[in-house]
């Protein structure tokens, strides 16, 4: 194995928060934040199957996530200049360089370390294995979270994720016996980005608290794509960023479809609902994920897939049914 060197508005990307000072939300703001959870763990989903046919091209993790923040770093500095704009037009103060930094900090957590390692264990098991195991990840957020945040542990939430992680663990055992023996160094390194995303999460709801989700989006991800110019630099000659054309439109799109537009989404969803709601719905990527891997890569589909994909959605919405009435009550 090769010496390791490495995851939100439309109508509310108007909506940055006064420095310091958190919103109410609106009415609907609920909704609208499950709805912006669903979409952005959908388009979170394509990121390993188009990772996989990239691969396919002779790519590797290092080349992919440079040129995945090639590309999407330019979105994210316009959008980010155009948030400051409207701050100073408005007369708002501007987020402190402490508070800049934490949310680079965050980011690289969440968007670098996260996604390298992700992708280092993609190299190794197949979309369908990296996406089941990196939805543990809400587990992970409602453990930490009671553990180290002060929120409380619902037996609600306990028991919607645990249905969906039976649906999960039935799909898990179906696939286990296809992999060889690097299975266990590739499901290690997604658990590992599970992890660290859990803890993004948690960190980074209260930093889009204070300075609103689009700028700490563009933020977390410039950070990130910092991070990730080191890495490759680190361990790869520039002329590898040379890939065929084919692979150039996966990078375009993993850029946009799999990074920027989710960024947004799910960062938006944070500012809207909790953070254990946001990871909960989560679960709906690996789902996502199947039935890709079935139409794109040709994988088959079996009774097993589709009872555990039924398991995940129901655990999905218990848990988005209870969220959506404790915040209207």
């Amino acid at each position: 194995m090769r010496a390791l060197p490495a995851f939100r508005e439309f109508p509310a990307m108007t909506t940055d928060a006064p420095h310091g000072a958190e919103r109410k939300p609106a009415f609907g703001a609920t909704e609208i934040g499950y709805l912006m959870a669903a979409a952005g763990a959908i388009l979170f989903s394509t990121k390993g199957v188009v990772i996989k046919l990239a691969y396919a091209d002779g790519l590797d993790a290092e080349i992919v996530l440079a040129l995945r923040m090639a590309f999407s770093l330019p979105i994210y500095a316009v959008i980010a200049a155009l948030a400051v704009a409207r701050l100073r037009r408005r007369g708002t103060p501007l987020p402190s360089w402490k508070l800049v930094a934490q949310a680079g900090g965050v980011g690289i957590l969440g968007y670098w370390f996260a996604s390298y390692v992700d992708f280092l264990g993609l190299e190794l098991i197949s979309a369908q294995f990296e996406r089941l195991i990196l939805f543990t990840y809400p587990l992970f957020v409602v453990l930490l979270g009671a553990a180290f945040f002060g929120q409380p542990l619902r037996g609600t939430s306990l028991l919607a994720i645990g249905v969906s992680y039976i649906g999960l663990l039935l799909i898990f055992s179906e696939k286990l016996s296809m992999f060889g023996s690097n299975v266990a160094v590739g499901a290690g390194l997604v658990l590992m980005a599970a992890l660290a995303f859990a803890t993004y999460q948690l960190l980074a709801k209260g930093v889009i608290a204070q300075m609103g989700p689009q700028l700490f989006t563009c933020i977390a991800m410039s950070s990130a794509g910092l991070a990730a110019f080191v890495s490759f630099g680190f361990t790869h000659p520039v002329g590898d960023l040379a890939v065929s054309g084919r692979a150039l439109w996966l990078m375009v799109f993993i850029a946009i479809g799999s990074t920027v537009l989710p960024s947004f989404l799910l960062n938006g969803a944070l500012h809207r609902i909790s953070a254990q709601a946001n990871a909960t719905i989560g679960t709906l990527s690996p789902v996502a994920t199947i039935i890709m891997v079935v139409v794109i890569l040709g994988e088959r589909l079996t009774f097993i897939d589709i009872g555990g994909t039924l398991l995940v959605l129901a655990g999905v919405g218990w848990f988005t049914l209870a969220d959506r009435a404790r915040a209207r009550g």
